[in-house]
């Protein structure tokens, strides 16, 4: 797919090159905002709207009959000029209802002063709209009759409704939506309308065995607990309120779930069976048709609009749907104008705040608001308002990590990479270069040239974070691993200083050679960027927190071992034996800078983030019983015949 550089780069007062990479300056008047700062931008956007538009709310017909609940903000000059229509179709609630306003309309505030009609939608079965809702309903490949439905046609039936009888328009339109509005504006391109010409699904959910509740999986539970009691319980009619949240009556998650036990005790002590997905979720631990058919992938083809994802390095929730919402676009619909941006971002943190602080790790200044003037507003302009629609944004626009700057590439992951392997060794080493026997060393009996071994207790297991909290934390991407690199159960391995910079860009292969005597075992992988010992402290984070020798983590992912040959056919381990576990760790794009070290680290808990493993092989893990929780010893090899490793890919110093 081709694209012209000239005119983006040129916005960004940078000469054009042929270069495959190249690197973007923040504009000058981009600055740090505060909290002062930002609260008057609200007071400001509301008053704005209230002054510049007019509410209308209607009840759009579907083509079974069920009406769904619109809320259309239209400028009140649109009797005279003739804007776009940007849509946003949502389970959250497009509230406030009846006379109130919101206080902040489309993408983003800039957006909601260049003019286009918004309308926000609760999708079929949620808050005010008539219907039964289904999560990630299932997309029809072919509708037998003329009144099936699915989350393509009420879009189609939507847009058709909006541009006949709503406010009137220039006949164009765009979808936008974060998280699960993200997976509306994907499946948003499955209505084929005509007239929807751009849009941009952003940490879009793209299928939900790895995103959210999934990872490899493995399953994530604060998140999945937390979230579906009160998303998930039953709306018997349209309603504009939501149900309540769990009370844990407590604010340290880790004893709250670990007292809970099995996962089979959810239902009786706290859900009572009063969510249907909880119970579908206990009730299909493996990758089978109920989770193929929440699968978007496949049906992304045939698309006739141009596609901005939007994602975030740092996202907890979507990080999957937005790279693979990407890839799956971009090989399915080949010449289509589908380009990507994923920034140093927690979950939605593009829209939210200015992007600079995510935990401790600073990523200068106002990323989120560079984005939303220089990349987000120009693509839905291009499409929706140019006399001849069509954009010269780059494919990929990629925040580089450790370097804090935005890069642009021709292709994700970039063409220059170079494929390297990084080794295990033996006493915590890390390096390139391929694990010997030993032979020609000194030999030291403490020094294990086969394996590295330790003990993984269900009851007690490794935290994710050093946080109090009930919930999965979204600064957990950032933070200081020292807490974990101190304890017994977790195996650590880092490169000495390095002598150059060392960048990595795109995804990570883990290929472990493991053996355990249990059964079954999780298996997490951690990269980490560990700084200089006289780093300087940020005067932006706690008093407490300290940047010499931080651990940042950079990227991680867990594996459920019984997955390691087949997501949709479990097998348990054979004790003792060695086993290759593989499996890929999320894409990244981050320079370990001269003088810090590239470390990784391995566990077999990440509590509660992830669901403990019984490390006993049970066909259900989530009907596992207390008794089939036993502590087990686990080896990770690292000698010639079994070299545990990490492929990773390299951007060489001439593409930098």
């Amino acid at each position: 797919m081709k694209k012209t550089y000239a005119a983006f780069l040129l916005a960004l007062g940078l000469a054009a090159t042929t270069a495959r990479a190249q690197t973007l300056a923040l504009p000058p008047a981009t600055q740090s905002v505060t909290d002062a700062q930002n609260q008057a931008k609200v007071l400001a956007d509301t008053l704005y709207i209230q002054q510049h538009y007019t509410k209308t709310e209607l009840q759009i017909p579907m083509r079974d009959g069920v009406k769904l609940y619109t809320i259309v903000y239209a400028p009140k000059d649109a009797d005279k000029v003739r804007y776009p229509i940007l849509l946003n179709r949502t389970p959250y609630s497009v509230g406030p209802y009846g006379k109130k306003y919101k206080y902040n309309l489309g993408p983003s505030s800039s957006m909601m002063r260049e003019g286009y009609i918004f309308a926000y939608q609760d999708v079929r079965g949620r808050y005010m709209s008539e219907g039964e809702f289904l999560d990630m309903r299932p997309e029809l490949e072919k509708h037998a009759t003329k009144k099936d439905t699915d989350e393509g046609t009420d879009t189609f039936d939507t847009i058709e409704y909006l541009l006949k009888k709503g406010p009137r328009s220039n006949g164009r339109v765009g979808q936008w939506g974060i998280s699960y509005p993200g997976f509306y504006t994907s499946a948003g391109l499955l209505s084929r309308h005509p007239a929807l010409k751009a849009a941009s699904p952003q940490a879009p959910i793209a299928d939900w065995f790895w995103d959210d509740f999934h990872h490899n999986g493995a399953f994530f539970l604060p998140h999945a607990f937390n979230f579906l009691y009160s998303f998930g319980q039953a709306r018997p009619q349209p309603t504009p309120t939501g149900n309540p949240g769990f009370k844990h009556g407590t604010p340290d998650g880790y004893d709250f779930f670990l007292r809970l036990g099995p996962l089979k005790n959810a239902n009786e002590r706290h859900y009572q069976g009063k969510v249907a997905f909880w119970n579908q979720l206990m009730q299909h631990p493996d990758y089978d048709a109920f989770w193929q058919a929440r699968n978007l992938r496949p049906h992304l083809h045939n698309l006739n609009t141009a596609v901005l994802t939007v994602g975030g390095f740092n996202d907890a929730e979507d990080l999957f749907g937005a790279l693979n919402t990407y890839q799956t676009i971009e090989q399915k619909n080949p010449g289509l104008s589908n380009r990507i941006v994923m920034g140093p971002w927690v979950h939605g943190g593009w829209a939210r705040g200015t992007g600079e602080m995510v935990g401790n790790v600073n990523y200068g200044p106002s990323p989120s608001l560079w984005y939303q003037e220089n990349v987000e507003a120009p693509f839905f302009k291009s499409y929706l308002k140019a006399a001849k629609p069509g954009s010269d944004l780059p494919e990929a626009i990629m925040f580089e990590g450790g370097a804090n700057r935005w890069r642009t590439f021709d292709a994700w992951p970039p063409k220059p990479v170079q494929e390297k392997t990084l080794y295990f060794r033996q006493a915590g080493g890390l390096s390139f270069s391929p694990p010997t026997d030993g032979n020609n060393e000194r030999r030291r009996p403490e020094v294990n040239f086969e394996f590295d071994q330790f003990v993984s207790d269900p009851a007690h297991p490794v935290p994710f974070t050093e946080a109090t909290a009930v919930g999965m934390t979204r600064e957990y991407m950032t933070d200081d691993q020292r807490f974990a690199s101190r304890r017994p159960d977790v195996l650590t391995y880092q490169t000495p200083p390095l002598d150059e910079d060392l960048t990595l860009a795109g995804p990570i292969l883990a290929k472990l050679q493991v053996a355990t005597t249990g059964t079954d075992a999780d298996w997490v992988v951690k990269i980490i960027d560990v700084y200089p010992d006289d780093t300087p402290d940020n005067p932006r984070t706690a008093a407490s927190v300290h940047l010499g020798g931080y651990q940042q983590m950079v990227r991680s992912e867990v594996m459920r071992g019984r997955f390691r040959e087949s997501f949709t056919t479990p097998k348990p381990f054979v004790a003792n034996e060695v086993t290759t576990v593989p499996f890929t760790v999320q894409d990244v794009l981050h320079t370990f800078k001269k003088g810090h070290r590239l470390m990784v680290q391995v566990q077999s808990s990440w509590f509660p983030l992830v669901d403990r493993n019984p490390q006993t092989y049970v066909p259900n893990i989530y009907e596992a019983n207390e008794t089939d929780f036993k502590a087990q010893t686990h080896q990770l090899y690292h000698n010639p015949a079994h070299a545990s490793q990490l492929v990773v890919k390299v951007l060489p110093a001439a593409a930098q």
